[in-house]
């Protein structure tokens, strides 16, 4: 499991979290949302050390991630920034790159399978030998993805990863993340604005607001009224079928 054990931040001196607590299970896909500027990315750089808090603990597994190695957080933690830019390499190259922590010496077949596979999984095969240079917004945050599972993660942390994508790609990509959290039996955050897709994929869910946790827990926190007070908008929750559920503002 992950436990994040009173998270606080501040850029200078404007406070961004505060007091964060929150753990979450092995085969758990959670949703981390909010308004812009509520501290989701934020946390998300905390919980994979780019950002060091000047409070608090993160445990995976009871190790604190504070005193893993480089190679240790990088073979337990992967991760999808919310802004990627294409580099001069092919999308073969960039998934490999995925798999710098497990590298000894030199490329193995495993390292060569696990590339092939997550690019199969991901639908990205077609484009193995394509300069990353060329690919659209979409089909790049695919390959993004494909990276961060290249690592073999125990935790998965991805800012946005479906934003660019088109609906069917959307529900392609959440189908396949949901899937690899429960078969792997991972833990998978994903900060997100679409409340659909949330409620359609996700087990747990974490609202901040103004850098503190809000609520916390099952699909039970994903009520009109926690909602009207995070986006400060009315939004009724529906049954749409059997237990599939959408957001409506009103």
């Amino acid at each position: 499991m992950i436990v994040v054990d009173g998270v606080s931040f501040r850029y200078k001196e404007r406070e961004v979290l505060k007091d964060i607590k929150f753990q979450i299970e092995k085969g758990e896909i959670a949703a981390l949302l909010g308004i812009n500027g509520s501290g989701k990315s934020t946390l998300l750089k905390t919980m994979n050390r780019i950002l060091k808090p000047y409070r608090g603990t993160i445990l995976i597994n009871n190790e604190d991630v504070e005193k893993m190695s480089g190679n240790q957080l990088a073979s337990c933690i992967g991760y999808m920034p919310q802004k990627t830019n294409g580099v001069f390499c092919t999308v073969y190259e960039a998934v490999l790159l995925g798999r710098k922590p497990h590298i000894k010496w030199s490329i193995s077949k495993k390292d060569e399978e696990v590339v092939y596979s997550i690019l199969r999984l991901m639908g990205l095969e077609d484009f193995a030998m394509r300069n990353t240079l060329e690919l659209s917004g979409g089909e790049l945050q695919k390959v993004i993805i494909a990276r961060a599972l290249a690592q073999e993660p125990t935790v998965l942390l991805l800012d946005e990863p479906i934003n660019h994508l088109d609906i069917k790609n959307q529900i392609d990509v959440m189908n396949l993340l949901k899937d690899i959290t429960k078969k792997l039996n991972i833990i998978t955050i994903i900060v997100m604005h679409d409340l659909n897709i949330a409620l359609r994929f996700c087990d747990k869910f974490l609202m901040i607001k103004n850098g503190l946790v809000f609520a916390f827990g099952d699909r039970e926190v994903m009520n009109s009224k926690t909602l009207r007070e995070v986006y400060n908008i009315d939004i009724i929750i529906k049954e749409v079928t059997d237990g599939i559920y959408t957001a409506i503002a009103v």
